[in-house]
């Protein structure tokens, strides 16, 4: 299917509507996102039930 780039304007063979192969190779060099370690608190819970007097009844 030939189609027009949205981002060149020039027409290419794809077999899906958008930026042609150079123009994706470009935007993949351009935008290379490098995977790193973010350190988080540990989770702790909230408590928001009060416990139940008949449970913490002693026989």
């Amino acid at each position: 299917m030939t189609i027009t780039c949205p981002r060149c304007g020039v027409e290419h063979e794809e077999r899906f509507y958008g930026p042609c192969t150079s123009c994706r190779d470009a935007l993949r060099a351009k935008f290379l996102g490098e995977g790193r370690d973010v350190e988080v608190a540990e989770y702790v819970p909230k408590m928001n039930v009060t416990p139940n007097a008949v449970a913490l009844k002693d026989d």
